[in-house]
């Protein structure tokens, strides 16, 4: 996931839809969705740089107008505030038009799909049926991760989420290498286990041991505004599951009728694996991996 912007500012659904976020379940999943599956998992296993961008991309799609695909159908990719989405963004746009369906849909699969490839991911909500939209969003309209605290907070408090939710969504930075935010510094992780959902993005970034850090992340480790849910976090992973789970399902279907969405949730693998055990295979292959790097 490359960062030039901070990529988890993001709106929410209407009243509406934040009351009740679950598609009707008498809907099934389209067969299509099965095929998708395989593909993207296949693609994105191990974690890697597509599944990185991957878990980036909706972020840029809904902050602007909502989840509807444009950041894909229009030029909106190549807006210098998406710098480093380009390829991931190539990719879900032929993978659109490959098995014919909505873009936004797709966005939103993908993510799902990707945050369950990285070690210790949660399971979101996979729903499918969005309006995509050839209209692209503003330039610039994607906050920096140079704008202050407040700036930040007041932007999600106006759409319903709390301090707490934006923390808990900054989380995404756990699987996070940045590009664009230093270049000098380009391919800097912002945790030491760049490769793994764990907690210690928020402990390393607190601590400032972190080998690099979004200035946006830094004031809010220690703001007392957001430190609160930021050490909490910091200690108790499943603590930061629920929440996390629960903001990004709301943030997922942005600008969406929820009821008329189809639920392709049970396409997204759960591991088997306790947490434990994940976090131990991750942390052997990330040593064995800067091994073979020196």
């Amino acid at each position: 996931m490359r960062f030039h912007t901070l990529t988890t500012l993001l709106l929410v659904p209407t009243l509406s839809s934040a009351l009740h976020i679950w598609p009707r379940q008498s809907s099934g999943c389209p067969s299509v969705w099965t095929d998708v599956a395989k593909e993207l998992q296949s693609d994105f296993a191990g974690c890697n740089a597509d599944a990185h961008g991957a878990i980036r991309a909706p972020f840029h799609d809904c902050i602007n107008n909502g989840c509807d695909g444009s950041l894909i159908l229009t030029d909106e990719c190549s807006h210098s505030e998406n710098a480093g989405l380009s390829g991931i963004c190539s990719k879900l746009k032929d993978w659109t038009t490959k098995y014919n369906v909505g873009a936004a849909d797709m966005i939103q699969f993908a993510a799902a799909t990707a945050i369950s490839a990285c070690p210790l991911g949660p399971k979101v909500q996979a729903l499918v049926g969005r309006k995509d939209s050839s209209v692209a969003a503003p330039v610039g309209s994607v906050p920096s991760s140079k704008d202050p605290v407040d700036t930040i907070l007041a932007a999600f408090s106006a759409k319903g989420f709390s301090a707490g939710d934006l923390v808990a969504l900054l989380g995404t930075h756990s699987v996070a290498l940045q590009f664009f935010d230093d270049p000098s510094q380009a391919g800097k992780s912002l945790d030491t286990t760049p490769d793994v959902y764990d907690m210690t993005f928020y402990k390393e970034t607190k601590a400032g041991t972190a080998p690099y850090s979004l200035q946006s992340d830094s004031l809010m480790s220690n703001d007392t505004q957001t430190s609160h849910s930021w050490d909490q976090f910091a200690n108790d992973a499943n603590a930061w599951t629920r929440v996390f789970t629960d903001a990004w399902n709301r943030f997922s279907v942005v600008g969406n009728d929820v009821g008329s969405l189809r639920d392709c949730s049970s396409l997204i693998p759960t591991s088997s694996v306790s947490r434990r055990r994940q976090a131990a295979n991750a942390r052997f292959v990330a040593k064995m991996s800067a091994k073979f790097r020196s």
